[in-house]
């Protein structure tokens, strides 16, 4: 097979990747001959963690983005048109845990959940999609939580859980509209070794990360507008 032979390199979005689970999954997926964007809110943070893929021969590089500012994210999808860059598979993994009751949490913990964990990734979607599916292809995998189920009690912080069960609506009503060629899931990793998870978690951030990895490079075969753990459906 001659270069030209080659099929392009597919490129991956990854929101909150310069650490934890967001950076097991860049490397991962770059592993896998991806090209990978790491999207991070602290950019040096961002530029530290793109560098590192860079010098193991990796293609990867860092897009500053603050998913709780909308104007960031618009700045965000802007560099990305100016660079001509086509988004194949987008990871909503950036995550916040503001604390909390129904009742107790200050309103803004609220809103700072809602615009991380639904309208930030809604602007991405709404923006990469449509281009995904000109091109027949694409995967979108929204990292949402147990906590966001339905189906196990909305356990933990309410700004949180109540963000993430959003999270995983807007990964249902998605994937009934982009077709068969982009696959749409949610996926929970667990309690997981991270900031947000503590020391005391149980899975390593590469075990966590590899429900969403399975998702992110799916067949054509593979499962669209699922809740998954471990490569197992779970409810809403």
């Amino acid at each position: 097979m001659t270069g030209s032979d080659r099929p392009p390199r597919r490129t991956a979005l990854v929101t909150g990747a310069n650490r934890g689970i967001g950076l097991a999954v860049a490397e991962a997926l770059a592993a896998r001959g991806m090209a990978v964007l790491l999207g991070t809110r602290d950019a040096a943070a961002g530029a530290h963690a793109a560098a590192a893929l860079s010098a193991r021969g990796h293609a990867a590089r860092a897009l500053a983005i603050d998913l709780s500012r909308p104007a960031s994210v618009d700045a965000a999808l802007a560099q990305l048109a100016a660079d001509a860059v086509h988004v194949d598979v987008l990871v909503n993994n950036a995550g916040v845990y503001p604390q909390g009751g129904v009742l107790s949490a200050p309103e803004e913990a609220f809103r700072e959940a809602m615009e991380v964990h639904l309208f930030g990734p809604l602007r991405l979607c709404r923006a990469l999609v449509p281009a995904m599916q000109r091109a027949g292809w694409g995967r979108v995998v929204n990292v949402s939580s147990g906590s966001g189920s339905f189906g196990e009690g909305l356990e933990g912080p309410a700004p949180y859980s109540i963000s993430k069960a959003a999270l995983d609506a807007l990964t249902l009503k998605l994937s009934g509209v982009t077709g068969p060629a982009v696959k749409v899931n949610a996926a929970c990793p667990g309690w997981v070794r991270t900031r947000m998870g503590g020391e005391e978690a149980p899975r390593s951030v590469e075990r966590g990360a590899e429900g969403i990895v399975w998702l992110a490079t799916l067949p054509d075969d593979g499962p669209s507008g699922g809740f998954f753990r471990d490569g197992r459906l779970i409810p809403w």
